[in-house]
């Protein structure tokens, strides 16, 4: 095991230089970080994940087992990747032809969930606290606090930035049964209220 005062990377994985790791994040089992790779702080990357090279993971983000996470894919503050999601990086790839050039930039904003089994296909954004359930495959952008699912990806709720499904009433409004957190839907889109 290498430990250090900042972070803890399994004996089994491999961490190639350059790269940056924030204190207080774990790399588990059978791993690979490329280089010029950031992880940030308080992270728990599981078991055969691959990052990099030249990805961004905020802080306090939990790669879940076998996932890669590919040039081109940015990760923010508080995301939480399930077990065996996929991230692309070309939207047209072919064995024989590279295309290096042609990666397609995927953000997943702060605070999203993405299933297990999920495929995000690349070039899209995912927004703050959006949830993308197990299976999906997420094809177009997913708006701040959507709730989306099946083969392509539609959205069939919101949720709080705490997970739970919210409901909406008749002047728009949500009150999270979960974590009392007040919503209001302005033309098609969450807002919190205070």
């Amino acid at each position: 095991m290498l430990t250090n005062k900042k972070y803890f990377v399994h004996e089994s994985s491999y961490v190639d230089e350059p790269v940056e790791i924030g204190e207080g994040t774990k790399i588990w089992h059978f791993c690979h970080i490329l280089p010029h790779t950031v992880i940030g702080k308080n992270c728990v990357i599981g078991q055969n994940v691959m990052i990099g090279p030249r990805v961004k993971i905020g802080n306090n983000v939990k790669i879940q087992n076998n996932v890669s996470v590919y040039e081109g894919v940015e990760i923010e503050d508080d995301v939480f990747c399930g077990p065996s999601c996929v991230f692309t990086n070309v939207i047209n790839p072919r064995a024989f032809i590279e295309r290096k050039h042609e990666f397609k930039k995927t953000i997943v904003k702060k605070g999203a969930t993405i299933g297990a089994n999920a495929t995000i296909v690349c070039g899209v954004t995912i927004g703050e606290y959006a949830f993308v359930g197990a299976g999906a495959v997420v094809t177009k952008d997913v708006p701040p606090y959507a709730l989306v699912v099946g083969v392509p990806a539609r959205q069939i709720g919101w949720v709080c930035k705490c997970g739970v499904r919210l409901e909406f009433d008749e002047k728009g409004e949500a009150l999270c049964k979960s974590c009392g957190e007040k919503y209001r839907l302005v033309e098609g889109r969450v807002e919190t209220t205070f």
